[in-house]
């Protein structure tokens, strides 16, 4: 299905993107994995048995620009590159909350300007989106959760902007990756509680999100959605 397509991944070294990247991969793509950690990325690419790394965070113009420097042509741009940025208004300095944005509205457009002239007749772009688009509840999300549904509106415009080039958004629920590793000694227990109140009953796994990021690349006619995979986390 992917056969001699290249596939882009920012977060590609960990997470949902390295899942991504696995299945992408098990289907023939050729894989680009992007990150901040050369360490990380170095032992992703030998998990996969392969693949190009280029260090880069998202938020730097000239190092995402660098990213696509001497390739030949790109099929799929997938972003999953974004941390957690919380805290309370009152209490965190702005430049730090504003980083959400850095990461989730700029560096996405950094990186789709640069690869514009590779994209291929059919190509996708994947953004990443999130439950706090729908459910902004509790404190010290209003920034992220602003940030991810600037993502939404993003994507929709750019749909209509840059056809027939498809762009997407998907949307996970609370999803058991490394970025609650910031939680420290408390992230075993704030996963727990998350599953206890969730439909299903546990967290999301990153496989479950790759997999339908690989839907949403490889189906022509999904353009401009917002696709949900929060185990019903947006009904209670």
């Amino acid at each position: 299905m992917f056969e001699h397509q290249h596939v882009v991944i920012f977060g590609g070294s960990s997470g949902i993107g390295l899942a991504t990247a696995s299945q992408a991969r098990s289907l023939g793509a050729k894989l680009t994995l992007v990150g901040r950690s050369h360490e990380k990325l170095k032992r992703a690419a030998e998990a996969l048995g392969g693949a190009r790394i280029v260090q880069a965070d998202i938020t730097d113009r000239a190092a995402v620009e660098q990213v696509f420097a001497g390739a030949e042509r790109v099929d799929h741009l997938l972003i999953t590159a974004g941390a957690y940025n919380a805290g309370r208004v009152a209490d965190t300095d702005p430049d730090i909350l504003l980083r959400a944005l850095d990461e989730r509205i700029a560096g996405p457009l950094y990186a789709i300007k640069a690869a514009l002239p590779l994209f291929s007749p059919r190509a996708s772009i994947t953004l990443m989106g999130g439950q706090l688009s729908d459910r902004p509840s509790g404190n010290g999300v209003a920034v992220i959760s602003a940030a991810v549904r600037g993502v939404e509106a993003l994507a929709g415009a750019l749909a209509q902007e840059l056809k027939p080039i498809r762009v997407n958004v998907i949307a996970p629920g609370f999803t058991d990756t490394p970025l609650f590793d910031v939680l420290g000694e408390n992230r075993t227990a704030f996963l727990q509680q998350v599953a206890e109140s969730l439909p299903v009953g546990r967290v999301g796994r990153a496989e479950e999100i790759a997999s339908a990021i690989l839907f949403m690349m490889s189906n022509a006619y999904v353009n401009g959605e917002v696709l949900h995979i929060d185990g019903g986390g947006r009904l209670v």
